[in-house]
């Protein structure tokens, strides 16, 4: 993707605008509207259609998010983490190294350069970020530093389903803390989260690993050094997609590359088939969900009890005992591994993670709109990062993290219709309609409209030009539940009508007895005096919340 070039402000006045065929030509006052529209069209005149990777979101879908939020937010707060925003971009170096991909500032992440011609990149994650804000204060914050924060991320990747180029994610981090009791909180955190937004027990599992681990099999296999840290990489990456690719498709990624179902082929890591084997070998042990699962693993802590460690494995004891400790501090928690387990295929895609790694899948099945069952698979991880605040600092600094994806997550909830997004339903203002147009009508239309918003109720005066009846589909629309209503027979008299909206619809497909059907209509519409209207229009959106 090219850098993003600065629009120049005189190709808006009147001259070619960019993107469009010709210039936009300013009306002639004589002619007619619909032929300056006509000429307009001509020049400027496009189809509207949104990019790849992206969506748009209603009413009703940003009402369930931020009812999904806030119970993440209560979530951590319960844990004692406080908020804290970063902006949306930063400087490339900012991100260095651990940019998606090493050396190509407008790859994986999306770039332009500043009017000094420095870098500045859109945020990858909220991670990188973070790490630049707390080392730049540093000596203001109390330590460790345990903040969250909610926002969008944007990729430049190549998008499919359920893979987006901006999408939001919701991140705890402690900062300044090397015990694994703080990795072992983020995996706790992660579980009572998922919880709390009406993912049931046995609907999803913690899954931890600890990049150690892994650290040391590739460092066994000829892959340590700074000179193999773009290989690592692409062996982490790999490795990420075990569960939408499986062991054959990993295999292939470690080693000459792989074709997708589109045709594009992605290049491996080109490692031998020794080298792939022996990583395929730890990644798929068969885990029962405390240590001591892995085959390997046992023989490491037998052997280096008995003082014969094998070489080059000093690293991966290291981390199998921090993987030991946090299973310690879980169980002793009353988390069994029906909630957080141990699992070698969890190693997270970044290079930046140092230590334990932990990945929060959805374990159940839904069907899509054909029928076929679906897993969501991970939707939310995080893990240890000691290096990144360093690299500000020139000396390490603990780190450990847990990022929700939100957009992945909230589709989850509405395939299961959690009680968290299914109840969040959107309601619209009420809707004064205006059936006079002439100034003291829209005069007095108005009052009622002033009326209602200093009783904080959310109204709204149509400003259309349609009837009546095609304004009353307008509050239908908006999601509205009453109407106010008043015509000319309503003001002599010093009334005004309230709709409730919801009761109508439902009065429109009812087919109740006469009896009922009256006394709904009678509910459904009713009139009062105006000094009655704040009491009647309350007592209305009182039945329906």
């Amino acid at each position: 993707m090219p850098h993003a070039k600065a629009v120049d402000p005189a190709c808006f006045s009147g001259r070619r605008l960019p993107g469009l065929a010709g210039p936009l030509k300013k009306p002639e006052l004589t002619r007619g509207v619909s032929q300056d529209m006509t000429e307009i069209q001509k020049d400027a005149l496009r189809a509207a259609r949104l990019p790849r990777g992206l969506q748009d979101r209603g009413p009703a879908d940003i009402a369930a998010t931020e009812k999904m939020l806030a119970a993440i937010r209560e979530s951590y707060e319960l844990y004692g983490f406080e908020a804290v925003e970063t902006p949306f971009f930063e400087f490339t170096d900012t991100l260095g190294k651990f940019l998606p991909d090493q050396d190509r500032p407008n790859e994986g992440v999306f770039s332009f350069r500043d009017d000094d011609e420095s870098w500045l990149s859109l945020r990858y994650d909220l991670t990188a970020p973070l790490a630049r804000y707390v080392a730049e204060n540093f000596d203001k914050l109390p330590k460790p530093y345990r903040s969250y924060r909610a926002g969008y991320v944007f990729r430049n990747e190549k998008p499919g389903p359920g893979r987006f180029r901006q999408f939001m994610q919701f991140d705890a981090d402690t900062v300044g803390s090397a015990s694994v009791a703080a990795d072992a909180e983020m995996c706790m955190m992660a579980a009572d989260t998922l919880e709390k937004l009406g993912i049931k027990r046995g609907d999803y599992v913690i899954k931890v690993n600890n990049r150690k681990v892994l650290d040391g099999v590739m460092e066994a296999i000829g892959l340590g050094g700074e000179e193999n840290a773009g290989r690592r990489l692409t062996v982490l990456r790999a490795i990420d997609k075990l569960d939408r690719l499986g062991p054959e498709g990993v295999a292939l990624l470690l080693g000459p590359g792989r074709k997708d179902e589109s045709g594009d082929f992605t290049r491996g890591a080109g490692l031998g088939d020794g080298q792939i084997r022996r990583l395929m070998d730890r990644i798929t042990s068969d885990v029962a969900g405390d240590i001591g699962g892995p085959p390997a693993g046992v023989m490491i802590v037998a052997n280096a009890k008995d003082g014969n460690l094998p070489e080059g494995h000093q690293i991966e004891l290291e981390g199998l005992i921090e993987l030991s400790a946090i299973q310690t501090i879980v169980r002793g928690a009353g988390y069994g591994p029906d909630r957080i387990r141990i699992d070698p295929s969890v190693v997270r895609g970044l290079e930046y993670y140092t230590g334990p790694v932990f990945e929060a899948e959805l374990t159940f099945e839904v069907n899509d709109e054909q029928g076929r069952p679906i897993r969501f698979g991970s939707v939310g991880g995080g893990g240890r990062y000691d290096g990144l605040v360093g690299r500000f600092r020139g000396e390490n600094v603990p780190a450990t993290g847990f990022s929700i994806g939100v957009s992945r997550l909230y589709s989850a909830l509405k395939a299961i219709n959690s009680r968290i997004v299914a109840g969040a339903v959107h309601r619209g203002p009420v809707v004064v309609l205006v059936l006079d147009k002439d100034p003291a009508a829209l005069a007095r239309y108005q009052s009622f409209v002033a009326k209602l918003r200093a009783e904080n109720v959310a109204t709204e005066l149509y400003l259309g030009s349609s009837g009546m009846n095609a304004q009353m589909k307008y509050a239908d629309k908006r999601g509205s539940v009453c109407a106010v209503i008043q015509g000319s027979n309503e003001r002599e008299k010093g009334e005004v009508a309230i709709r409730d909206l919801i009761l109508g619809a439902e009065l429109a497909a009812s087919t109740k007895d006469r009896a009922d059907y009256l006394e709904l209509r009678a509910r459904a519409q009713f009139t009062v005096p105006e000094t009655g209207l704040i009491a009647a229009v309350k007592e209305v959106l009182g039945r329906h919340r």
